[in-house]
């Protein structure tokens, strides 16, 4: 017997074939049906360009693979990049536009190119921040060790945009525990709408994501593959990679404020102090969050 075919998730966004101007994923507000967030990902061939027009918005430009020339206003920043996959270790460079600049990403080689955005705030800044600026961190122990490049944290000035990568090894979870940050309850809680877009070591990779809010009204679980962009509007989420698929994935995020600050679900709490050595016992340190 056939069953009939599920409705995909509203949170789910599956990679498109690049069109000619490389681009595989499209965020923007209107799309995902939330205020802040945007983002676009373009695989480029040599030469390729992306344009992209002045607006209100605050801009970063990721370098995720190969080598490009960022352009922005009359600022110009040649020939970044820092490896050929997201999985060969590094940070990618980032450059930081400030709203109401043009920007233009020319591909010295085949690229892959993260343009992410939000509307403006406070700070107005343009910058590059080079692969030795950014903070790489080892997160969680056993099967919630993961590796973290803060990109754009809330520590370094910026607008709204925030920005990290995280490599989660075959079989392990991330942003774990389940976490929110879905109201604005300062000092405990910031809202922010965040997306992840992913990348897998293996093309047959997959990871799945649960998003759920406390009172069951979003409760979604979605498997993920390459190219693939999650939206969490709201809700506690938790990945976990399939065993055998190294899994990588890019966060962004952006709300009223510039601060990440989360509730974890008090059911799991338990695991922000979790030692897998002594499952049962806790302790009064932990890693600083679940990303």
């Amino acid at each position: 017997m056939m069953s009939a075919a599920s409705t995909p998730s509203p949170l789910l966004r599956r990679a498109r074939p690049p069109g000619d101007d490389g681009l595989v994923a499209h965020i923007t507000p209107a799309n995902a049906g939330w205020e802040f967030v945007s983002l676009a990902v373009h695989r480029l061939t040599a030469g390729g360009v992306v344009q992209r027009a002045a607006d209100a918005e605050e801009v970063a430009v990721i370098v995720l693979e190969g080598r490009a020339t960022v352009r922005a206003g009359d600022h110009t920043f040649p020939d970044l990049g820092s490896r050929t996959s997201v999985f060969d270790g590094p940070p990618p460079p980032l450059v930081l536009v400030e709203p109401g600049l043009p920007v233009e990403v020319s591909a010295a080689s085949e690229a892959l190119v993260a343009i992410a955005s939000a509307p403006g705030g406070e700070a107005h800044l343009t910058r590059a921040f080079t692969p030795e600026e950014i903070l790489v961190e080892t997160r969680g122990a056993g099967n919630t060790q993961r590796r973290v490049h803060h990109l754009l944290p809330s520590a370094v000035p910026a607008g709204r945009l925030l920005a990290f990568e995280v490599f989660t090894p075959a079989g392990n979870w991330s942003s774990f525990p389940p976490h929110k940050h879905d109201t604005e309850n300062p000092p405990v809680e910031a809202r922010l709408e965040e997306l992840y877009f992913y990348r897998f070591a293996r093309p047959a990779g997959f990871a799945v994501q649960r998003v759920y809010t406390p009172d069951g009204e979003l409760d979604e679980t979605v498997v993920a593959r390459d190219n693939d962009v999650v939206l969490v509007p709201r809700g506690y989420h938790v990945v976990g990679a399939a065993p055998g698929y190294d899994c990588y994935y890019l966060n962004v995020m952006a709300g009223p404020g510039r601060e990440w600050r989360f509730t974890v679900d008090p059911d799991h709490a338990w695991l922000m102090d979790w030692d897998p050595g002594r499952p049962q016992e806790t302790n009064q340190e932990h890693d600083g969050g679940p990303r």
